[in-house]
């Protein structure tokens, strides 16, 4: 009997060796993959409905106090969809051409398109009593004569938070003020304002996640049916890594030495974007995140899928992405003091050295890639 015993022990034990070492399949990856998509839009809601009920305490009573923890909960929020940008630029559903992304994210803004500005007290919308504050309204000025012509979104909310930045070595600081009546001019308008875009961002992301809710006949479900999903995957964190965060959102910074070209340049939150863009990178690649209630979820992994061919490529992209991932924590804030100087100076060394690592990481997706057989990574926004 004891040796019947070992030998059942010794067969489960070796069933369970198998079992681990079967490869994950592009499927399997997939559908790990949209949950963790779904999980993130989830946060990302309930840390934006948290800040609208901060934003709508604020109205209600304006004060320094109640300004603060407004402008501490828009803070806290970007915390969780800084992460979500990984599962952009392959056409899904919030980067599609119907998509929300533009009425969500798009940046750099010009502030005096919404509100005043120093030396120009009357600029903006708010300012226009021609135009009426109605979420139509806003919605269609958006990006309306300009790119840079923003109306609603993050950043609109983070500029009637905090205002312009004038600070050398911090954020904005609008007075609460603004928007009490008897204070500044047109300070219900400014309320109205601010309460619509909060509610429609948080609208927006809703629906973002209804698309990929799971057994439901929606993105999802065509996704991880899609054979190129994959690659769809792979293009959003080569794309994101390579031609948005190394490029657009540091490189162009770097170069042009100026407080517009940075992310959250109100609020002076730049250097927390580009750390949860670059953990966004990693969650996606590792098939790991961490939710807001502490919570993990982990899964068939693309590392997981590229190692079963080639454990080398996996390998070094891992730890490649773990020290982009790390250089960008040691940034140090504000942002718009790290680019400042000359290329020897320490800030904007940190800053270079995670653009190279960016770049780095972004040609380890593109050998990821090939050995899966895709050929033709675009990391390029």
């Amino acid at each position: 009997m004891v040796l019947l015993r070992r030998t059942l022990i010794a067969a489960a034990l070796a069933g369970s060796l198998f079992a681990q070492a079967e490869p994950v399949t592009p499927g399997a990856v997939a559908g790990h993959y949209a949950n963790l998509v779904h999980a993130g839009y989830l946060d990302s809601i309930q840390s934006a409905k948290a800040m609208q009920t901060s934003i709508e305490a604020f109205l209600a009573a304006p004060s320094e106090d109640t300004l603060k923890a407004a402008r501490q909960s828009w803070i806290a929020a970007r915390e969780y969809y800084g992460q979500t940008e990984a599962f952009r630029f392959y056409g899904g559903p919030i980067d599609a051409e119907d998509g929300p992304e533009g009425r969500m994210n798009a940046w750099p803004m010009d502030e005096a398109y919404v509100d005043y500005v120093q030396g120009k007290p009357k600029a903006g919308l708010i300012n226009n009593a021609k135009v009426k504050i109605t979420r139509e309204v806003l919605v269609a000025a958006n990006e309306k004569g300009g790119e840079e012509n923003i109306s609603t979104g993050w950043h609109a909310i983070e500029f009637l938070l905090w205002g312009q930045d004038l600070s050398a070595d911090g954020p904005g600081a609008r007075p609460a003020s603004d928007f009490v009546d008897g204070g500044k001019p047109n300070a219900e308008r400014r309320r109205t304002y601010l309460k619509i875009v909060t509610q429609l961002l948080v609208d927006d992301l809703e629906s973002v996640a209804k698309a990929w809710e799971p057994n439901a006949n929606n993105y999802r479900s065509k996704f991880v049916a899609d054979d190129a999903s994959i690659q769809k995957m792979l293009t959003g964190l080569g794309a994101l890594s390579r031609g948005e965060l190394a490029g657009e959102r540091m490189e162009v910074a770097l170069a042009s030495k100026s407080q517009e070209d940075e992310h959250s340049c109100f609020s002076d939150n730049t250097h927390r974007d580009i750390v949860n863009n670059a953990k966004g990178i990693q969650n996606v690649w590792e098939g790991h995140y961490k939710r807001a209630d502490g919570s993990e979820l982990s899964g068939p992994s693309l590392r997981e899928l590229v190692a079963g061919k080639d454990a080398k490529v996996a390998d070094k992209t891992s730890t490649d992405i773990a020290n982009s991932l790390k250089l960008a924590e040691a940034i140090q804030p504000p942002f718009d003091r790290e680019i400042l100087g000359k290329n020897s100076a320490p800030g904007r060394k940190r800053v270079r050295a995670v653009i190279d690592a960016l770049k780095l990481q972004a040609n380890d997706l593109v050998q990821a890639a090939k050995v899966l057989g895709i050929k033709n990574l675009n990391t390029k926004v």
